[in-house]
């Protein structure tokens, strides 16, 4: 989408004019980004260099000893952090079509795709290095995941994009953040990687929260209703990789990642975008308003349904352990 002869295929030409006055204002977070940055490899943190000698190879079979210990709870939250991660094909090509490929919006894609893509070479290799799965059986979850796609019904909204975008960045980074502290008991190299993944996906957040600000700031009622649709019911990236919901559940019980850490999220973001202080609205954006501000009370009503279910044990096995038995 170039400001020079725009080609509007997604959204209406109000929201093409928007993005594309924005676009200053989003070179120069990806400036204030790179800035920040401290740019990391996967080999930094589990080195598998051809000559990397005797030090390397006892590194890894010291973290291999320590990963047996590992909980299978915990192995399903990094089985569900990787294969999220392995779906970036997904997420490039939705910021592509809704965003364009020939403007600062798209320098700034292929700038986080490069940075993303480090998140599942990483976490890969340090679940094949550690023996952490059944590899085979991961592989064929992660294949099957690519081949479905991820379509959400965004009716062509690039403001939607930006919403879920910031929403996403924050529940990934939690997500990773609460596994890594979850495993440093146990192993602590994978506490430094996914520290270091959750760096990257806290600056990512930082810069869609700021261009949705802007939106927000730039087309009021149009931005609270792209809001509207996206925010009640976040589809997470992952929820179409086979028995999801199975392997979230898990993840909820363990309290790495769940329904009052989106809750949490939600209220932030209702906070940082000042939701409920917006005046002068249309009727129409008054009302996306007010059911915004109703979504965290609802959400704590989710949790605490949840919760009351969750008091009785459940059992759960997933071919990627070997189908042993889960219980919590």
């Amino acid at each position: 989408m170039g400001s020079a002869a725009p080609q509007v295929s997604f959204g209406t030409p109000g929201q093409h004019e928007v993005l594309v006055s924005l676009e200053p204002f989003v070179r120069q977070l990806t400036a204030t980004h790179l800035e920040k940055r401290r740019l990391w490899f996967p080999n930094d943190l589990l080195g598998a260099d051809a000559e990397g000698g005797e030090a390397q190879k006892q590194d890894v079979e010291r973290v291999r000893e320590a990963a047996r210990g590992l909980p299978d709870g915990v192995r399903v939250a990094l089985a569900l952090n990787l294969l999220t991660e392995e779906g970036l094909p997904h997420f490039h090509r939705l910021i592509a079509t809704h965003l364009g490929n020939e403007s600062p919006w798209s320098d700034w894609n292929n700038l986080w795709t490069a940075e993303e893509d480090r998140h599942g070479c990483a976490l890969r290799d340090y679940v094949r290095d550690a023996r952490v799965f059944n590899m085979g059986a991961l592989e064929r979850m992660q294949y099957r995941y690519i081949e479905s796609g991820f379509n959400p019904d965004w009716q062509r909204d690039p403001y939607r994009l930006l919403a879920y975008t910031s929403l996403q960045e924050r529940a990934t980074q939690m997500a990773h953040a609460n596994t890594g502290r979850t495993c440093a008991q146990y192993e602590p190299r994978i506490q430094r990687v996914l520290a270091h993944i959750a760096g990257d996906e806290s600056r990512h957040y930082a810069f869609y929260r700021s261009t949705f600000a802007a939106v927000l700031e730039a087309d009021t009622d149009t931005a609270l209703n792209s809001l509207l649709k996206v925010m009640p019911a976040l589809a997470m990236p992952g929820h179409t990789i086979t028995d999801y919901e199975h392997m979230a559940d898990v993840v909820r019980r363990a309290n790495i990642y769940g329904p009052r850490h989106y809750q949490e999220i939600v209220e932030e973001l209702l906070e940082f975008w000042n939701i409920g202080g917006l005046t002068g609205l249309s009727p129409e954006g008054a009302a996306a308003q007010e059911k915004l501000m109703r979504i965290p009370a609802r959400l704590q009503r989710m949790a605490d349904y949840l919760d009351a279910k969750a008091a009785a044990p459940r059992s759960f096995s997933f071919d990627f352990i070997y189908d042993r038995a889960i219980t919590l």
